[in-house]
């Protein structure tokens, strides 16, 4: 039960179109990109509350549907497929139910993927390299490598899909790398916030020890999801 729980909870972080170190380094990339001044950061504040409930809550909705209904049963075919989490699920809700129910949430999680994992991505390999990485740039010369990484990330991953790759097991897999590198990466974002930022910006107070303790939380739960799919325990 528990390793067909991550196995669902990495499809539905996909359709949700929450990836947690992309959008980490998406948004500290998108708000230079932006060229958001002092006076926005509350508003990108809002922003990131409302993008963050919105798509955790879908990821928690189709978790809960999927144990309550596939999961509770012990049996099932092998989940290969975006096909076969729609015709596993169909005998509970209904056939064109579950198809429009996955085809949606698969097409929302790409849109957002388009989104956030190829500009993430594209941002970060054009800013080590040195390159100009704006989306405000027009397509010349110098901006040339941008638009190049950010259209090849597309056409990879349109390849990918189409060559009937195991999407579902690649999900799965994308999602323990995520389970292993976040602890890093939410370590370093604490010591950057507490080293880095001006004391202005920091956090004070109750709210520095509840996003602490949250992020201490999230860590520990990321390593340990890892053990059940690698069969550590």
């Amino acid at each position: 039960m528990e390793t067909f729980i991550l196995h669902i909870f990495g499809r539905c972080q996909r359709w949700s179109g929450y990836h947690a170190l992309d959008d980490f380094f998406y948004q500290q990339s998108a708000v230079v990109d932006k060229r958001l001044n002092m006076a926005a950061i509350k508003k990108a504040k809002h922003d990131t509350l409302i993008g963050t409930f919105l798509t955790q809550g879908i990821m928690i909705l189709f978790v809960v549907v999927f144990a309550a209904t596939i999961g509770r049963t012990g049996s099932h075919a092998p989940l290969s497929s975006v096909g076969d989490l729609a015709s596993a699920l169909g005998p509970f809700i209904g056939s064109d139910t579950a198809k429009i129910l996955i085809g949606v949430s698969i097409m929302g999680g790409a849109l957002v993927a388009a989104l956030v994992v190829a500009l993430a991505g594209t941002w970060g390999i054009t800013e080590v390299l040195g390159w100009k990485h704006s989306l405000n740039e027009k397509f010349d010369r110098k901006s040339a490598g941008f638009y190049t990484i950010y259209i090849l990330a597309h056409v990879i991953g349109a390849v990918l899909v189409l060559a009937n790759v195991e999407m579902v097991q690649m999900a799965v897999f994308v999602q323990v790398l995520n389970a292993l590198m976040l602890p890093v990466v939410l370590g370093l974002l604490l010591m950057l916030e507490a080293k880095a930022l001006p004391k202005k910006y920091r956090m004070h107070g109750w709210y520095k020890y509840t996003v602490t303790s949250l992020c201490l939380v999230v860590m520990a739960f990321g390593v340990y999801m890892v053990g059940p799919t690698v069969g550590l325990w």
